[in-house]
Protein backbone atom coordinates (compact mmCIF):
# COMPACT_ATOMS: atom_id res chain seq x y z
CA UNK A 1 0.00 0.00 0.00
CA UNK A 2 0.81 3.59 -0.17
CA UNK A 3 1.83 5.79 2.80
CA UNK A 4 -0.11 8.88 3.05
CA UNK A 5 0.16 12.28 4.65
CA UNK A 6 -2.89 14.75 4.79
CA UNK A 7 -3.40 18.17 6.26
CA UNK A 8 -6.75 17.51 7.55
CA UNK A 9 -8.12 21.44 8.20
CA UNK A 10 -11.07 22.62 10.16
CA UNK A 11 -13.04 20.08 11.65
CA UNK A 12 -16.07 21.94 9.76
CA UNK A 13 -13.66 20.06 6.39
CA UNK A 14 -16.74 17.98 5.65
CA UNK A 15 -19.54 20.57 5.88
CA UNK A 16 -17.26 23.07 3.81
CA UNK A 17 -15.80 20.48 1.35
CA UNK A 18 -14.61 22.57 -1.29
CA UNK A 19 -11.77 21.72 -3.53
CA UNK A 20 -10.02 19.52 -0.56
CA UNK A 21 -13.14 17.60 0.12
CA UNK A 22 -13.02 16.76 -3.83
CA UNK A 23 -9.65 15.97 -4.03
CA UNK A 24 -9.69 13.42 -0.59
CA UNK A 25 -12.35 11.86 -2.62
CA UNK A 26 -10.97 11.52 -5.45
CA UNK A 27 -7.73 10.12 -3.69
CA UNK A 28 -9.88 7.15 -1.97
CA UNK A 29 -11.38 6.39 -5.54
CA UNK A 30 -7.79 6.00 -7.12
CA UNK A 31 -5.78 4.63 -4.50
CA UNK A 32 -5.85 0.75 -3.95
CA UNK A 33 -8.36 -0.35 -1.61
CA UNK A 34 -6.76 -1.12 1.54
CA UNK A 35 -7.55 -4.21 3.93
CA UNK A 36 -7.30 -1.24 7.40
CA UNK A 37 -6.04 2.03 7.77
CA UNK A 38 -3.45 3.13 10.46
CA UNK A 39 -4.20 6.68 11.27
CA UNK A 40 -1.93 8.87 13.23
CA UNK A 41 -3.78 12.14 14.11
CA UNK A 42 -2.11 15.25 15.67
CA UNK A 43 -4.99 15.33 18.26
CA UNK A 44 -4.08 11.80 20.34
CA UNK A 45 -0.99 12.34 22.14
CA UNK A 46 0.70 9.79 25.00
CA UNK A 47 3.94 9.57 26.43
CA UNK A 48 3.93 5.72 24.98
CA UNK A 49 3.10 4.85 21.58
CA UNK A 50 -0.52 3.58 22.18
CA UNK A 51 -2.40 1.90 19.49
CA UNK A 52 -6.27 1.54 19.87
CA UNK A 53 -8.01 -1.95 19.35
CA UNK A 54 -11.00 -0.71 19.90
CA UNK A 55 -13.81 -2.68 18.22
CA UNK A 56 -16.57 -0.10 17.31
CA UNK A 57 -14.27 3.00 17.57
CA UNK A 58 -16.56 6.34 18.52
CA UNK A 59 -16.61 9.22 16.67
CA UNK A 60 -14.87 12.05 18.67
CA UNK A 61 -16.18 15.76 18.50
CA UNK A 62 -12.55 17.15 20.08
CA UNK A 63 -13.52 20.71 19.56
CA UNK A 64 -16.37 23.74 20.15
CA UNK A 65 -17.98 26.64 19.11
CA UNK A 66 -18.34 25.13 15.83
CA UNK A 67 -22.52 24.50 14.19
CA UNK A 68 -24.58 22.38 15.57
CA UNK A 69 -24.32 20.03 12.60
CA UNK A 70 -21.45 19.00 12.87
CA UNK A 71 -21.62 17.46 16.16
CA UNK A 72 -24.11 14.82 14.39
CA UNK A 73 -21.83 13.43 12.23
CA UNK A 74 -20.82 9.84 12.80
CA UNK A 75 -18.11 8.04 11.07
CA UNK A 76 -19.19 4.55 12.08
CA UNK A 77 -15.74 2.50 11.05
CA UNK A 78 -15.38 -0.58 12.48
CA UNK A 79 -12.33 -0.68 14.63
CA UNK A 80 -9.21 -3.07 13.62
CA UNK A 81 -8.31 -5.28 16.61
CA UNK A 82 -5.48 -7.69 15.03
CA UNK A 83 -3.86 -4.91 13.22
CA UNK A 84 -3.55 -2.93 16.12
CA UNK A 85 -1.99 -5.85 18.03
CA UNK A 86 -0.14 -6.02 15.10
CA UNK A 87 1.44 -2.48 14.71
CA UNK A 88 2.53 -2.68 18.39
CA UNK A 89 4.41 -5.81 17.47
CA UNK A 90 5.50 -4.43 15.10
CA UNK A 91 7.16 -1.60 17.09
CA UNK A 92 8.12 -3.43 19.96
CA UNK A 93 10.06 -5.49 17.50
CA UNK A 94 12.05 -2.56 17.00
CA UNK A 95 12.81 -1.58 20.04
CA UNK A 96 10.16 1.08 20.78
CA UNK A 97 7.80 0.36 23.82
CA UNK A 98 4.24 0.35 22.66
CA UNK A 99 1.00 -0.27 24.24
CA UNK A 100 -2.76 -1.13 23.63
CA UNK A 101 -5.75 1.01 24.32
CA UNK A 102 -9.66 -0.25 24.01
CA UNK A 103 -11.59 2.28 24.34
CA UNK A 104 -10.23 5.23 22.11
CA UNK A 105 -12.09 6.45 19.11
CA UNK A 106 -11.32 8.37 16.01
CA UNK A 107 -10.47 12.14 17.05
CA UNK A 108 -11.26 14.53 14.28
CA UNK A 109 -8.03 14.34 12.79
CA UNK A 110 -8.85 10.47 11.32
CA UNK A 111 -12.23 10.72 10.81
CA UNK A 112 -12.82 14.58 8.99
CA UNK A 113 -10.40 13.33 6.28
CA UNK A 114 -11.49 9.71 5.99
CA UNK A 115 -15.09 10.18 6.07
CA UNK A 116 -14.12 12.13 2.34
CA UNK A 117 -11.58 9.60 1.24
CA UNK A 118 -14.07 6.67 2.43
CA UNK A 119 -17.65 7.95 2.65
CA UNK A 120 -19.08 4.18 3.31
CA UNK A 121 -17.30 3.84 6.26
CA UNK A 122 -16.30 0.04 5.40
CA UNK A 123 -12.71 -0.06 5.77
CA UNK A 124 -11.55 -1.03 9.36
CA UNK A 125 -9.59 1.53 11.50
CA UNK A 126 -6.97 1.92 14.12
CA UNK A 127 -5.21 5.01 15.42
CA UNK A 128 -1.67 5.55 16.78
CA UNK A 129 -0.36 7.77 19.56
CA UNK A 130 2.03 10.46 18.93
CA UNK A 131 5.04 11.50 21.80
CA UNK A 132 5.07 15.45 21.92
CA UNK A 133 8.07 15.27 24.24
CA UNK A 134 9.91 13.10 20.68
CA UNK A 135 11.67 14.62 17.88
CA UNK A 136 10.91 14.34 14.52
CA UNK A 137 13.49 11.84 13.95
CA UNK A 138 12.12 9.70 16.76
CA UNK A 139 8.75 9.86 14.94
CA UNK A 140 10.36 8.71 11.45
CA UNK A 141 12.08 5.71 13.31
CA UNK A 142 8.04 5.03 14.46
CA UNK A 143 7.32 4.91 10.98
CA UNK A 144 10.17 2.83 10.09
CA UNK A 145 8.90 0.23 12.28
CA UNK A 146 5.19 0.28 10.61
CA UNK A 147 6.37 -0.62 7.14
CA UNK A 148 5.68 -4.41 7.48
CA UNK A 149 2.16 -3.47 7.52
CA UNK A 150 2.26 -2.16 4.57
CA UNK A 151 2.66 -5.29 3.02
CA UNK A 152 -0.53 -5.96 4.98
CA UNK A 153 -2.42 -3.81 2.90
CA UNK A 154 -2.51 -1.04 5.78
CA UNK A 155 -3.05 2.29 4.40
CA UNK A 156 -0.96 4.27 6.83
CA UNK A 157 -1.94 7.95 7.44
CA UNK A 158 -0.45 10.62 8.99
CA UNK A 159 -2.97 13.72 9.50
CA UNK A 160 -2.05 16.61 10.88
CA UNK A 161 -1.02 19.80 8.76
CA UNK A 162 1.94 21.97 7.42
CA UNK A 163 1.25 24.84 8.75
CA UNK A 164 -0.33 25.20 11.90
CA UNK A 165 -0.20 28.96 13.73
CA UNK A 166 -3.69 29.66 15.14
CA UNK A 167 -3.30 32.61 16.85
CA UNK A 168 -2.03 34.29 13.29
CA UNK A 169 -4.83 32.39 11.91
CA UNK A 170 -7.44 34.53 14.00
CA UNK A 171 -5.98 37.79 12.86
CA UNK A 172 -5.03 37.14 9.20
CA UNK A 173 -7.86 38.39 6.59
CA UNK A 174 -9.12 35.41 5.08
CA UNK A 175 -9.40 36.36 1.68
CA UNK A 176 -5.86 38.04 1.61
CA UNK A 177 -2.92 35.73 0.34
CA UNK A 178 -0.70 33.94 2.50
CA UNK A 179 2.56 35.92 3.84
CA UNK A 180 6.05 35.11 2.52
CA UNK A 181 6.63 33.38 5.99
CA UNK A 182 3.83 30.95 4.94
CA UNK A 183 4.84 30.53 1.54
CA UNK A 184 8.96 30.40 2.08
CA UNK A 185 8.24 27.36 4.81
CA UNK A 186 5.77 25.35 2.30
CA UNK A 187 8.07 25.68 -0.16
CA UNK A 188 11.08 24.78 1.70
CA UNK A 189 9.38 21.71 2.85
CA UNK A 190 8.16 20.98 -0.41
CA UNK A 191 11.80 20.77 -1.56
CA UNK A 192 12.94 18.90 1.28
CA UNK A 193 10.30 16.11 0.96
CA UNK A 194 10.74 15.54 -2.54
CA UNK A 195 14.55 15.57 -2.27
CA UNK A 196 13.98 12.72 0.43
CA UNK A 197 16.56 14.77 2.70
CA UNK A 198 15.42 13.62 6.19
CA UNK A 199 18.83 15.52 8.05
CA UNK A 200 17.19 18.51 6.81
CA UNK A 201 13.68 17.75 7.47
CA UNK A 202 14.45 16.45 11.92
CA UNK A 203 16.18 19.60 12.19
CA UNK A 204 13.19 21.81 10.35
CA UNK A 205 13.15 23.76 13.94
CA UNK A 206 16.31 25.21 13.43
CA UNK A 207 16.93 24.68 9.09
CA UNK A 208 13.64 26.05 7.86
CA UNK A 209 12.75 29.63 7.34
CA UNK A 210 9.66 30.59 9.93
CA UNK A 211 9.51 27.12 10.94
CA UNK A 212 8.68 28.26 14.87
CA UNK A 213 6.34 31.02 13.26
CA UNK A 214 4.53 28.18 11.16
CA UNK A 215 4.42 25.79 14.09
CA UNK A 216 4.51 27.24 17.63
CA UNK A 217 4.17 23.56 19.09
CA UNK A 218 5.44 20.82 16.74
CA UNK A 219 2.34 17.91 16.90
CA UNK A 220 0.76 18.73 13.82
CA UNK A 221 3.75 18.30 11.62
CA UNK A 222 4.60 15.36 13.66
CA UNK A 223 1.96 13.22 11.59
CA UNK A 224 4.09 13.72 8.48
CA UNK A 225 7.94 12.66 10.12
CA UNK A 226 5.94 9.15 10.93
CA UNK A 227 4.70 8.72 6.90
CA UNK A 228 8.01 9.48 5.97
CA UNK A 229 9.69 7.15 8.19
CA UNK A 230 7.25 4.47 6.65
CA UNK A 231 7.97 5.51 3.07
CA UNK A 232 10.39 3.81 1.40
CA UNK A 233 13.34 5.41 -0.61
CA UNK A 234 12.11 3.31 -4.03
CA UNK A 235 8.49 4.86 -3.65
CA UNK A 236 7.37 7.84 -6.02
CA UNK A 237 6.87 10.92 -4.23
CA UNK A 238 3.36 13.13 -5.20
CA UNK A 239 3.02 16.98 -3.60
CA UNK A 240 -0.59 16.46 -3.33
CA UNK A 241 -3.62 19.39 -2.85
CA UNK A 242 -1.75 22.75 -2.69
CA UNK A 243 -4.57 24.62 -1.69
CA UNK A 244 -4.39 27.64 1.19
CA UNK A 245 -7.16 27.99 3.31
CA UNK A 246 -8.48 30.91 5.69
CA UNK A 247 -5.43 32.40 4.66
CA UNK A 248 -2.95 30.72 6.60
CA UNK A 249 -3.53 26.79 6.50
CA UNK A 250 -1.70 25.05 4.30
CA UNK A 251 -3.44 21.77 3.45
CA UNK A 252 -0.90 20.24 1.58
CA UNK A 253 -0.42 15.98 1.19
CA UNK A 254 1.89 14.12 0.19
CA UNK A 255 1.83 10.33 -1.58
CA UNK A 256 4.09 7.97 -1.31
CA UNK A 257 3.08 4.94 -3.78
CA UNK A 258 5.21 2.30 -4.00
CA UNK A 259 3.67 1.04 -7.81
CA UNK A 260 3.37 3.80 -9.62
CA UNK A 261 2.04 7.53 -10.36
CA UNK A 262 -1.58 7.38 -9.96
CA UNK A 263 -3.56 10.24 -12.44
CA UNK A 264 -3.92 12.71 -9.73
CA UNK A 265 -4.76 15.33 -12.20
CA UNK A 266 -6.88 18.42 -10.84
CA UNK A 267 -8.12 19.47 -8.52
CA UNK A 268 -5.19 18.06 -6.73
CA UNK A 269 -2.59 19.77 -8.45
CA UNK A 270 -4.07 23.11 -8.13
CA UNK A 271 -2.18 25.46 -6.27
CA UNK A 272 -4.63 28.53 -5.10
Amino acid sequence: MPVLFVSHGAPTLPLEPGNTGSAWRKLGEQMPKPSSILMISAHWESRIPTVSRAVHPETIHDFSGFPAELYTLQYPAPGAPEMAQSAALALQQAGIPAQLDDKHGLDHGAWVPLSLMYPRADIPVAQLSLQPDKDPAWHIALGKALRPLREQGVLIVGSGSITHNLRALFKHPQSAPAPEWVTEFCDWMAEKIEAGDMDELSDYRVRAPHAVQNHPTDEHLLPLFVALGAAEKSDSVRHLNRVMTYGLLAMDAWLFDPVQEPDLTSPLSIVF
